[in-house]
């Protein structure tokens, strides 16, 4: 299990508004654009014809290519003038297609690589081919095997714990005697232990746990298939609640419970903000979201590339203020960006304040009235 390590700047993540923690990641420690204050000038050994490697895992999780991709490409560009260009492939939840691929970029002889793990143990001897190389790796928002030189991600325990406390929330005084269900992500993504140990910090004890499930490489028809034998085991009117590791796992529960006969659905959390899983939740039908900045994580990971390729090490360290361990290896360098829970009441002040999507987006003709209900307009 992979294990945060509580160093500096955790509480800070825990209250700080993320403008506030973008503002003093990038620009407290004298750094702004890679540019040092003691010297008020780029480092030396800049370069900018830079080619980063990104891997991405899957595209059921729609994060992935309509914002992480898209949002580091045009980082690398801003941070190299124009001249630092991103090689892309996403892996499509096949750990062997990924290997593949980073095996392309390392004969390719890219600056540096960026990935994001479908089976985090896997791709261990890819990563230590790239060192092997002298390429460094940085790991995307999940922790990889191997000897990566840094991470970026988010609190992921913490999502854990805002989902689990959204139920115990929901549930109130009945939550002792609440039958709920678990349906935890894939067992190869090293997030999801953390995710759960979050969630078990808040619901153990708390509620009465009846099922839990692994969902392998997260997919949704596994979620559904697993929800329609936890109603065939507990029985539809006796759970209480679903926790939910992401939002599409989300829509496969709620599908499942629709499907049924629920007429009122119980509490189903989510992770990631998908725009069907903010339409459900306008709609009533899914209780939370985890929103994570893809604006702060995917900024933060193309800066820590193209520092990393251009030997700015005080400018990267401003970035990587945390550790974390993995199985394979010891404080590894870290940025650890903070989570929000989204529900009804904050949806203006997060997904539309921040661009990810407009109130058009959203209150399309079927949602309109509920977005109406809630003064979404």
């Amino acid at each position: 299990m992979n294990v945060r390590t509580p160093h500096r700047s955790t509480a800070l993540r825990r209250t700080l508004p993320l403008a506030a923690v973008c503002a003093l990641l990038l620009g407290g420690c004298g750094v702004v654009n890679g540019v040092t204050g003691d010297s008020g000038a780029p480092a030396p050994n800049k370069r900018d014809d830079i080619r980063v490697g990104l891997l991405l895992p899957d595209k059921d999780t729609a994060r992935f290519e309509r914002f992480d991709y898209p949002i580091i490409k045009q980082q690398v560009a801003s941070l190299t003038s124009g001249k630092g260009k991103v090689v892309y492939a996403n892996a499509e939840a096949s750990a062997a297609r990924q290997s593949r691929q980073f095996a392309q970029l390392v004969a390719d002889k890219v600056d540096v690589i960026l990935v994001d793990a479908v089976d985090a143990k896997a791709i261990a001897p890819s990563v230590q081919k790239a060192k092997d190389a002298r390429i460094p790796v940085i790991a995307y928002d999940r922790l990889a095997q191997g000897p990566i030189d840094a991470y970026v991600s988010h609190d992921n325990e913490l999502v854990g714990e805002v989902q689990a406390r959204a139920i115990t929330d929901a549930l109130g005084d009945k939550a002792a005697t609440s039958k709920i269900v678990m349906m935890n992500g894939s067992p190869a993504d090293p997030n999801t232990a953390l995710f759960k140990d979050g969630a078990m910090g808040e619901l153990k004890g708390r509620v009465v746990i009846a099922k839990s499930y692994d969902t392998p490489q997260w997919l949704p028809k596994i979620a559904k298939a697993n929800m329609e034998k936890a109603i065939q085991s507990i029985g539809l009117k006796n759970i209480a609640a679903v926790y939910s590791a992401n939002d599409g796992m989300a829509g496969a529960v709620i599908d499942a419970l629709k499907q049924a006969g629920a007429t009122t659905l119980p509490p189903v959390t989510g992770q990631d903000a998908n725009l069907d899983a903010v339409q459900r939740i306008v709609a009533g039908e899914q209780t939370m979201t985890v929103y994570k900045s893809f604006l702060l994580e995917a900024t933060g990971a193309a800066e820590m590339a193209v520092y990393k390729v251009q030997g700015r090490d005080i400018a990267f360290d401003a970035l990587t203020q945390d550790t974390i361990d993995s199985p394979s290896q010891k404080k590894i360098p870290a940025m650890l960006v903070p989570v929000v829970a989204l529900t009804k009441t904050n949806i203006k002040d997060t997904v539309i304040k921040d661009g990810v999507y407009t109130v058009k987006d959203i209150c399309t003709a079927k949602y309109a009235a509920d977005c109406a209900a809630i003064g979404l307009k």
